[in-house]
């Protein structure tokens, strides 16, 4: 293989010029930039030296990690101008320093033969990072990555701990700490994630085990307990995931996010992410361009014998997976991955391949014995399933049996007997195992809440004088009645003078009596000369109705509640005949409610609150409120999702012509009255996703 290889270099150079280079790609946005790296002992201490092209604001933040022994130090906003990603020290403890850039940040990772503590400092433009003895290392420390340096003597209880999930879908964990000084380990175990806060307690009310399964990240359940002076989180994910911790003066952050692996891509990624190359050739035949791009990569190449011909090309900067596309394109061919090795050949080539091992395989179905197998279902119907297997869930479905395969439903038992091949029969296992699942509840409340508030007044005034009677009012029939001597008494209470006015305060808010106050004036003789009756109401009026129905369903699936009264009323035929029929007037509650994964809930919702209004003729009126909406409410949350105001504002005054209008004594021949009335009402709704163990489970 070394022969061909050299011989095939020798080809290159009577060819012409190669560039054949790999580097990791420099920004040029960043203005800070690292410029070299360094290592010495000083004061019987290894001191790494950081040189950079300006001053450090402040010294970047860092992590240490004793499986493998590792120090890493994040620069935001700076670059790396160096040249190369690496740099070999190999003096004491340090073996060797990387330099990675992402996008605006770079990380330096210190290389260790043995975990060892650090300080960091700035000097000028360089930043001092000095790493302590191994002797120094606790070995407590010596299995777990440390984030800070505990340096506190006392326990101190955690604050706060909490579960978010990420725009990307990642799940974060948010542990509020008592102090910037509390040390963190962190560790993979297993399939979980072990966190441990020294010298730290743990109130009584963070001392659970969250379920976030709900919340569609990688993380499952996060449990915290207290053991020893120390607090232990532990982290259980699923699928493949990977982590990544940080911490910022009191609050430490875990963030779990999936692996998404594409078994077709060749480098994991968005886009192109192959380290970068120049390529720089004439006349090269491709297949020993391709043997070069494998020398690259260190990827195994199977080329087909049908791959020829020879290409000229000049890449710059490009990464290695985006330069083999574009040959693959210019030549019309076709790539196939498996792990490591890659297969190579003209896409019409793949392309009937593919099709005979297809048809190899449905052929190898067609004569694959058959199986019978039975599914209890739990949750789900028999029916339901047994429809979808078969493709008859609806427009479009497909069915995930075989030609070959049938299905019969038990609707008695609940259960599927289902025969087919192996294969088929695994899938339909799997599938049953996905949908056949409790289906969660949500207790939704609403809170219908009328408020009412009420105020009148009102003033009159009755005048009179014995043998004149003057009756004006409602029933008068106009202004004045009676002459001058009758004998007529209108309104007089108790009394037998006339009334020249006889506006009486009429009441408010449905009050009856009014509070009167009277004076009588007594001539030369032995009767009252004149009669001064003056009456006033003031009233004021509060009222709440809280009506509140609740109703448990489970999720995407409609409840309705009511009640109230059904009101009967005739209806008429076209031959004349009557019947009765009723009409509801009732409070209701109709709901659909839909849980989001990150654990919100979605509801479809129809409120009506109806009362029984006033007497018609017809039958009885019904008074409505009615409100029909979608919401998304956090559970355990409240929204209101609608009210209605109302305010009556009434003013009135009755008086005698020209007399009431006198400046003064006016108010002897008039009546006065004023009210307002508030209405208000107000929907509120909280939905509850209640949890297995309430439901009896």
């Amino acid at each position: 293989m070394r022969n061909v290889y050299q011989l095939y270099m020798g080809m290159l150079a009577k060819l012409g010029s190669v560039v054949f280079t790999g580097f990791i790609a420099l920004n040029s946005y960043a203005q800070v930039a690292i410029e070299s790296v360094t290592g010495s002992v000083q004061g019987g201490s290894e001191v790494v030296r950081i040189d950079l092209s300006q001053p450090l604001s402040a010294v970047p933040t860092g992590f240490s990690i004793q499986s493998p022994a590792r120090i890493a130090l994040d620069f935001p906003g700076v670059g790396n101008s160096m040249g190369r990603s690496s740099v070999e020290i190999n003096q004491g403890n340090l073996k060797s320093v990387s330099v990675v850039q992402a996008g605006e940040r770079t990380r330096v990772v210190l290389n260790l033969k043995q975990a060892a503590a650090y300080r960091a400092e700035i000097q000028g433009k360089s930043l001092l990072v000095v790493l302590d003895p191994v002797g120094a290392v606790p070995a407590s420390s010596a299995t777990a990555p440390s984030f800070s340096e505990s340096k506190a003597r006392d326990s101190a209880p955690l604050k706060d701990l909490d579960f978010r999930r990420t725009a990307d879908g990642a799940g974060r964990v948010v542990v509020s700490l008592p102090n910037n000084q509390v040390g963190v380990d962190i560790r993979q175990q297993g399939q979980s994630l072990v966190v441990e806060f020294m010298k730290s307690t743990l109130p009584e009310g963070l001392r659970r085990r969250l379920d976030v399964s709900d919340f569609g990240t990688p993380v499952k359940t996060v449990t915290t307990f207290q053991t020893g002076d120390r607090v232990r989180m532990v982290i259980e994910p699923q699928g493949q995931w990977e982590h990544s911790a940080y911490q910022s003066d009191e609050q430490f952050v875990i963030e779990v996010k999936e692996i998404k692996v594409d078994p077709k891509k060749l480098t994991q990624g968005v886009g192109y992410t192959g380290q970068k190359l120049s390529l720089n050739f004439q006349n090269i035949e491709v297949r020993s361009l391709l043997q070069v791009i494998a020398d690259f990569t260190n990827f195994n190449i199977i080329t087909s014998d049908a791959v020829s011909g020879a290409v000229t090309l000049r890449l710059q900067d490009v990464p290695w997976d985006q330069a083999l596309d574009i040959i693959l394109q210019s030549k019309n061919l076709g790539m196939r991955k498996t792990g490591n090795v890659l297969l190579i050949a003209p896409k019409d080539e793949l392309a009937a391949k593919e099709k005979l091992e297809l048809e190899s395989a449905t052929a190898v179905q067609s004569l694959e014995p058959l199986r019978t197998q039975s599914f209890q279902i739990n949750y789900a119907k028999a029916t339901e399933i047994a429809a979808g297997l078969t493709g008859g869930g609806g427009a479009g479905a497909k069915a995930i049996l075989s030609a070959r395969g049938s299905v019969i439903s038990e609707t008695r038992t609940n259960q599927l007997f289902v025969t087919d091949i192996p294969s088929k029969l695994e899938q339909v296992e799997q599938l049953i195992g996905k949908i056949d699942v409790s289906v969660r509840q949500v207790l939704i409340e609403a809170r219908i809440v009328e408020a009412s508030d009420s105020f009148g007044k009102s003033l009159g005034v009755k005048l009179g004088g014995g043998g004149q009677v003057i009756d004006v009012g409602a029933d008068s029939g106009g202004p004045f009645r009676g002459a001058i001597g009758s004998s007529y008494v209108a309104g007089a209470q108790g009394t037998t003078s006339g009334n020249f006015v006889n506006l009486p305060s009429t009441g408010a808010l449905g009050s009856s009596n009014a509070a009167s106050f009277a004076v009588s004036l007594f001539g030369a003789g032995a009767g009252p000369f004149l009669n001064l009756e003056i009456s006033a109401l003031e009233a004021d009026g509060k009222g709440k109705v809280v009506s509140s129905p609740r109703v448990v369903t489970a999720d995407q699936k409609p409840a309705i509640i009511e009640q109230g009264t059904e009101l009967p009323y005739q209806v008429a035929s076209s031959s004349g005949a009557t019947s009765i029929a009723f009409r509801k007037a009732n409070l209701k509650l109709e709901v659909t409610p839909q849980i989001t994964p990150d654990g919100n809930v979605i509801l479809d919702l129809d409120v009506s609150k109806d009362t029984v209004g006033q007497s018609t003729p017809a039958g009885f009126a019904i008074d409505t409120k009615h409100v029909k909406t979608q919401v998304l409410v956090e559970n355990g949350g409240t929204v209101v999702i609608g009210g209605i105001f109302t305010e009556d504002q009434t003013e009135s005054e009755t008086k005698v012509p020209f007399f009431g209008d006198l400046p003064g004594l006016g108010i002897l021949f008039k009546n006065k009255s004023r009210s307002t009335t508030k209405r208000e009402m107000l929907v509120f709704i909280t939905p509850k996703m209640l949890a297995e163990k309430a439901l009896g489970r």
